[in-house]
């Protein structure tokens, strides 16, 4: 079967302005091996102390639940001293870093390939006798086989016989396409076919996920990625988007749980700073939201605008956007997911009053439809049973921020101060204090989230998203104001009507 190695804790760390904590690194770990990840490449030796400290936590981990062999140290040829940093830490496997092309050897190392290999060999032969794997990356191979693979072929005639579990052929600086990738796994598999090779993408060009089939479809028996694309510069090839390529395109079986894809996304997403794009291929936001009408009304008609990629099959839902372009068909959508239901006439007039809203930029989601029915239909059906009516929010130096709230519930008046760790969690915490007193159940909030137009100045909108999840709903709720925690408590008293229907 073919392997997934990721390196999301390694190379996908050398994203600039990426740096996880131990606790993160153990989680991520965790949750790849959970996933179905065969290996974890999860740093590169000698970087710090704390890198160090970090790296013996998570093979304590790994050795008690048996999984250490899964891990995997970037090390370098150094006569040593990356594989006793490694030996140290307790893991068992080295990723040594050899050089792939005769400018690095050269240029970078000023040595020649025949002192290369010697240094190579040593390192190899020690590690064996450290009882430690050796994986050997070629670094800079693809520029290798452009520009010198007679030196390549050198390497590996001199190597293919050593004790060596794995060699790997990474693109370094993304420079291949799907022809040269599929040409020269090809020229590397049939001239040692009893060697295992791995294949490292940069996604320089945006080919690294074409480059990754081209490479499988030669016969590499490995493959490296990582989650959400993190790498250097424009990033490596990311697991998603592989895995449903190899899974859909190529029919290809992994160890991979798709439906865990989604979360640990969002975990590493929350961990690196790194905002995924709305439009990422299979954990993007927006990617399972139909935003024309037609396109709801192909799905009403024997699901005609769907895919092989189900969102159920990644652990999401498929949504339809509102918005100037909804026909009747989105709207009918969203409506039926409420349990709502409307005539014909009244469907024309909460359609009008979307596309309304929709030509003035204003951001609707099927939370709002409640109330736009509400008032399109002048009906009192849905009135807001809870009702923010004044806040006072209180931040001082040295002091925990704190709220007193005043809000209707059922026509009926309650106040309450709280403190928290921020404003809008004390403003929160007021009303937990409100509705833990009637007995009522409360939302656990997932996600918050903050959107602020590019280039906007201190008075611009700005959108806040909150994530709940109550009972086994799981829902959204958005609000939009100059303040950002003025937005967040539209959003917040939004979410509080929606549940008092559920």
């Amino acid at each position: 079967m073919l392997e997934i190695m990721d390196t999301t804790l390694r190379d996908g760390e050398q994203t600039s302005g990426v740096s996880f904590s131990t606790q993160e690194k153990l989680s991520v770990t965790r949750l790849l091996i959970d996933m179905g990840v065969n290996r974890l490449e999860i740093a590169s030796a000698k970087v710090s102390e704390g890198e160090f400290l970090t790296i013996q936590k998570i093979a304590e981990w790994a050795k008690v639940a048996g999984h250490l062999d899964k891990l995997e140290i970037l090390g370098f040829v150094d006569k040593g001293i990356s594989l006793n940093w490694i030996e140290n830490t307790g893991c068992k496997t080295i990723n040594l870093l050899t050089k792939g092309s005769l400018k690095h050897v050269t240029l970078q190392l000023r040595k020649t390939p025949e002192q290369h290999l010697k240094d190579i060999k040593y390192d190899i032969f020690l590690a064996q006798s450290k009882g430690i794997s050796v994986n050997l990356y070629l670094e800079d191979w693809s520029n290798g086989m452009l520009n010198s693979p007679d030196y390549v072929y050198y390497l590996l005639d001199n190597l293919k016989d050593l004790p060596i579990k794995r060699f790997m052929l990474p693109d370094t600086l993304g420079i291949l396409n799907p022809n040269n990738t599929k040409e020269f796994c090809t020229q590397i598999l049939t001239r040692y076919p009893k060697n295992h090779f791995d294949f490292h993408a940069h996604n320089d060009y945006d080919l690294a996920v074409a480059n990754v089939m081209s490479a499988v479809e030669a016969g590499i028996q490995g493959i490296h990625v990582t989650m959400n694309g993190l790498g250097e510069r424009a990033g490596n090839a990311p697991l998603p988007s592989v895995i449903a390529v190899l899974h859909d395109q190529m029919k290809i079986k992994t160890t991979i749980n798709e439906k865990m894809l989604n979360k640990v996304s969002r975990v590493v997403e929350t961990y690196s700073g790194q905002t995924i794009s709305s439009n990422q291929p299979v954990i993007g936001e927006n990617v399972f939201t139909q935003t024309a009408g037609i396109h709801a009304d192909g799905d009403n008609k024997n699901n005609l605008y769907y895919n092989d990629l189900h969102p159920d099959r990644f652990g999401r839902i498929r949504e339809y956007a509102l918005g100037k372009l909804s026909g009747k068909a989105n709207i009918k959508k969203n409506i039926e997911a409420l349990g709502i239901e409307l005539d014909e006439k009244d469907m024309i007039k909460v359609t009008n009053r979307v596309i309304e809203l929709g030509d003035r930029k204003e951001i609707i989601t099927q939370e709002d439809l409640p109330f736009i029915i509400s008032d399109v239909l002048n009906s009192n059906e849905n009135e807001k049973k809870v009702k923010i009516l004044s806040y006072a929010l209180v931040l001082s130096k040295g002091l925990h921020p704190t709220a007193s709230l005043r809000m209707e519930i059922d026509k009926k008046i309650f106040e309450q101060t709280a403190s928290g760790d921020g404003q809008y969690d004390a403003f929160f915490q007021a009303i937990s204090l409100i509705y833990d007193k009637l007995n009522k159940t409360k939302p656990i909030l997932t996600n918050y989230r903050v959107i602020i137009p590019l280039g906007g100045q201190t008075d611009a909108l700005v959108q806040t998203v909150i994530s709940w999840k109550f009972h086994e709903n799981e829902f959204k709720t958005r609000g939009l104001d100059a303040d950002q925690i003025e937005a967040a408590i539209k959003a917040t008293e939004k979410m509080l009507n929606l549940i008092e229907s559920m």
